[in-house]
């Protein structure tokens, strides 16, 4: 069953600075070190999926969601609830809270898509776009670097879309333009923590079948997260900063 943490709304100067302790003890009481992850956008589709498989491989799962699914509640982790990865101060508390607490993988895998053409383009659209997938994944990032140590690794589930060889049709120019913002800030993550010991990898997740694509695509959820463990397992500091799909072949930027 899921632990649940809430956070309170007060302002973050008056917060108590306050770490969250993770269990990491068999059931006969033995102690032994366990991998940690922080998986944003848990509570459904991908992000659902990879906390599932994480949780399977015995690794301590920090799930932050805006609101926890039925699903995500089901499984033995972490839920940080009442994330906005568009909020700088819901984004700030998050990391105080999780102060102390080392992570070892972090996923920035929450998103949103607004569809849209040059004929219907909306300036607040484009806007959330923008915060929720480029800037919320730096700034997470820049809050949660304390608990990174040599290595972490930082996986940023990122979009062919933000490809600008591979834009062969236009249009969605919120999610493009957001997307292709996202990928700079993983290349600059790379080249800026290398010398720490934390590697990062932007992942383009697939066709995937959830809401996001109106449960369209070629791939289910499942065999995504698979795909996307995979390429985590296998990254090094030597591979730092490649953009690739999830059975690891490059793509281009």
């Amino acid at each position: 069953m899921a632990r649940h943490c809430e956070p309170i709304p007060e302002p973050i100067g008056l917060r108590p600075a306050t770490s969250i302790t993770l269990d990491c003890r068999h059931s006969s009481g033995r102690q032994e070190i366990m991998t940690t992850a922080l998986v944003t956008g848990a509570s459904r589709g991908i992000g659902l999926e990879l906390a599932r498989k994480l949780t399977a491989r015995r690794t301590q799962v920090i799930a932050t969601c805006r609101e926890p699914s039925p699903e995500l509640s089901s499984l033995d982790l972490l839920v940080e609830s009442g994330v906005e990865m568009h909020n700088l101060e819901s984004i700030s508390s998050l990391g105080e809270r999780l102060r102390g607490t080392p992570i070892d993988i972090l996923i920035h895998n929450a998103g949103v898509l607004v569809a849209d053409d040059f004929e219907s383009l909306d300036l607040q659209d484009l806007r959330l776009q923008f915060e929720v997938n480029a800037l919320g994944p730096l700034m997470l990032t820049r809050h949660l670097r304390s608990n990174l140590g040599r290595g972490s690794k930082v996986i940023i589930i990122t979009s062919l879309m933000g490809s600008i060889a591979d834009n062969g049709s236009g249009g969605f120019y919120g999610y493009r333009m957001s997307k292709a913002a996202v990928n700079m800030a993983g290349v600059s993550l790379a080249r800026d923590l290398k010398a720490t010991g934390v590697s990062v990898l932007l992942v383009h997740p697939g066709y995937v079948r959830t809401r996001m694509t109106g449960y369209n695509g070629t791939t289910e959820p499942s065999d995504s997260a698979k795909g996307i463990l995979e390429q985590i397992d296998r990254l090094t500091l030597e591979t730092s900063g490649r953009f690739v799909r999830m059975n690891g072949d490059e793509l281009p930027w």
